[in-house]
């Protein structure tokens, strides 16, 4: 379980958020979603420890998560930050084994356990046959699978990924999503994510949490926070919400934007 506490996050002088508090439910998938700017992967760095709040706390499991050690939090939660790059050259398995870390005692080699983990992230996340090709000799969808993998082999309950999929076409959007979508039915994985298309973040999240300027604007359900009037809140779109007939989930018809004149009108009668 994941908790802040009041919590004030900012970069050097500049404050992006205040007074954030926020649960994000167990064995259930998250999204977080905003306009650009609006603080949604500052949010998510505090949370996996990697950018330490200015006040406040960020609770792992009820205990606050930048006092515990580097190895014992890399053993609950894992990370797949914007964009990574791999070394020139490193192989799909030797990126892999690179989430056996916190596991391991000094500088000694895999052990049984950790080469079995290294292997199964491979397998779950389909890279059998590019277990030793490069990593940069890879397509997007399959390169993005195999950070997934070295995340998986971490061996964690709580996995975090900012926009893992910014720069894929539509098929290895969907590779990715449905990949996450399986880990965590079968493998109970706590999945936290930041989603720019909206209707990937109603389709694949069972709670959405919908930022701006730094603030939670509104949480809930897909259902709960997919409607015209937080939309236009969060993002001043003018929108349409629509049911998918397979899914049975909100879908939003983007159709024009709000002036300012409109938004502080429209959000006054709304009472949001």
């Amino acid at each position: 379980m994941i908790t802040t506490d009041r919590l004030y996050i900012g970069y050097e002088d500049k404050l992006i958020v205040e007074q954030l508090n926020m649960t994000i439910p167990e064995h259930q998938i998250t999204a977080l979603v905003g306009a650009n700017g609006s603080g949604k992967s500052t949010i998510l760095k505090a949370m996996a420890r990697l950018l330490k709040p200015k006040q406040g706390a960020v609770y792992l499991d009820g205990r606050t998560i930048h006092e515990q050690k580097t190895k014992e939090v890399a053993k609950q939660l894992a990370i797949l930050p914007q964009n990574p790059i791999a070394p020139e050259g490193l192989t799909v398995s030797e990126l892999v084994a690179y989430g056996r870390f916190p596991h391991q005692k000094g500088f000694g080699s895999l052990s049984q356990k950790d080469k079995e983990m290294v292997m199964w992230a491979i397998e779950v996340t389909a890279l059998l046959e590019f277990v030793n090709r490069p990593v940069d000799q890879l397509s997007g969808g399959q390169r993005q699978r195999a950070w997934i993998a070295m995340a998986l082999a971490q061996e964690t309950p709580i996995l975090f990924l900012d926009e893992p999929t910014t720069f894929l076409d539509m098929a290895h959007q969907m590779e990715v999503l449905y990949l996450l979508q399986k880990l965590n039915l079968e493998e109970k994985r706590t999945i936290v994510m930041v989603v720019h298309d909206l209707n990937h973040a109603s389709r694949f999240a069972h709670h959405i949490v919908a930022i701006k300027a730094g603030k939670v604007m509104k949480t809930g359900s897909p259902v709960e926070v997919m409607t015209s009037e937080v939309l236009q809140t969060v993002f001043g779109i003018k929108s349409d919400i629509i049911y998918d007939p397979r899914s049975g989930q909100p879908l939003c018809l983007p159709y024009g934007l709000y002036t300012s004149s409109e938004e502080k009108y429209s959000l006054q009668a709304s009472g949001i």
